[in-house]
């Protein structure tokens, strides 16, 4: 009797947005297991995602299903427990201190660098791609990001640079390579690191496995690429204090981020529980106050619709090797990824994510303004 109830009640939501349970349409859902409903309805998007990992339904396009969710609005009438647990759980502990800095890498990017290789292009950039008009790849789109960070920075030869959050290096070998300057880049993950390090030969790249509340050096120029949605709302500050200490007094910072269009201090229950811990997407309020006092704002541009492509290329890349990969990566992960990668395409198509690069320098600085577009 539920169940039916529950069916007729997510049936009319779905069809308000042009989506039909058993339709056979690319964004239709195939409900196997009615079950479905009650998981919705109980545990919202963690209960949503949990289902379509164990097969519970299907969708040929997942992508365009969230996009009509997304862009409508239905996914917000849809609260959960697990929500309004992780909002309390924010609110009464530093989900982001110190000592649980290394969670997100034991569980994401330490999970295996034979599916990061296959999914990411030869940079192992794992962040949003620029894609120019002059771009036809995702190599291509992570080289143009790269010199794009390298013109606002205005990198230029014998400089010390730091990469906060350096991921497999490829930022950081790139910058010495082609602009010839020291770069120290620091990471949580032990897996990104000893990668970082077997494939660079580069006598002017340190990488590090610290947090970057350990930092005590200056730096000529500094960026953050894909770093700060692990920072968490209430490190901000103390974020952006201790990059300024480590700035030199006529150089730059270049963050660049994930952000939300409105402030929050938890993240989706089931990207938390699955892909991303103790993640959280930061406002644009969130940035401004947490720097307001320390920086002021050079340039800040929203490249979020290159996010959406960046994903979709990664989702064929992974589709295209998983059979190099499903021995090791089951059938469940398979179902998980997937679910993942194409929802946050949808986030960034729908705009509902947006994918921030802001500039920041310090008051009385002369150095000149590098916007670049």
């Amino acid at each position: 009797m539920l169940n039916k109830i529950l069916i007729d009640k997510y049936s009319e939501y779905l069809e308000s947005i042009d989506v039909e349970i058993n339709g056979n349409r690319p964004w239709d859902l195939t409900v196997h297991n009615p079950d479905l409903f009650k998981s919705i309805l109980f545990n919202g998007s963690l209960g949503f995602g949990e289902s379509y990992m164990k097969g519970w339904f299907d969708c040929e396009r997942l992508d365009l299903f969230f996009e009509k969710v997304l862009k409508q609005g239905v996914s917000t009438e849809i609260q959960s427990i697990p929500l309004f647990l992780g909002r309390v759980k924010s609110k009464f502990r530093n989900l982001q201190s110190i000592s649980r800095a290394f969670q997100v890498a034991e569980q994401h990017y330490d999970i295996g660098n034979d599916l990061f290789s296959l999914m990411l292009d030869k940079t192992m950039m794992y962040t949003c791609g620029y894609w120019t008009k002059d771009v036809n790849t995702l190599e291509e789109s992570q080289l143009a990001k790269l010199d794009l960070v390298a013109k606002k920075l205005d990198l230029k030869p014998g400089m010390k640079v730091l990469d906060i959050g350096c991921g497999w290096g490829g930022a950081a070998k790139h910058f010495a390579n082609n602009y010839g300057v020291n770069v120290v880049g620091i990471t949580v993950s032990k897996e990104q690191i000893a990668y970082a390090k077997e494939n660079s030969d580069n006598m002017d790249v340190d990488f590090r496995l610290m947090d970057y509340r350990d930092l005590n050096e200056t730096f000529d120029a500094i960026y953050s690429i894909g770093m700060f949605e692990a920072v968490g709302y209430k490190n901000y500050r103390e974020f952006f204090e201790i990059v300024r200490g480590c700035l030199k007094d006529d150089g730059a910072f270049l963050l660049h981020t994930i952000g939300g269009n409105e402030s929050t201090t938890t993240t989706d229950p089931w990207v938390e529980k699955y892909i991303f811990p103790n993640g959280m997407m930061p406002s644009a309020e969130q940035i401004t106050k947490a720097s307001e006092g320390i920086f002021i704002f050079d340039d800040w541009h929203n490249i979020g619709p290159h996010y959406d492509k960046t994903l979709m290329c990664w989702y064929e890349n992974f589709v295209n090797n998983y059979e190099k990969l499903k021995t090791k990566y089951d059938n469940e992960f398979y179902r998980m990824w997937t679910f993942w990668l194409l929802s946050s395409a949808a986030n960034f198509r729908s705009r509902t994510l947006q994918l921030w690069q802001v500039l920041f320098s310090l008051e009385g600085s002369e150095r000149p303004i590098q916007t670049y577009r």
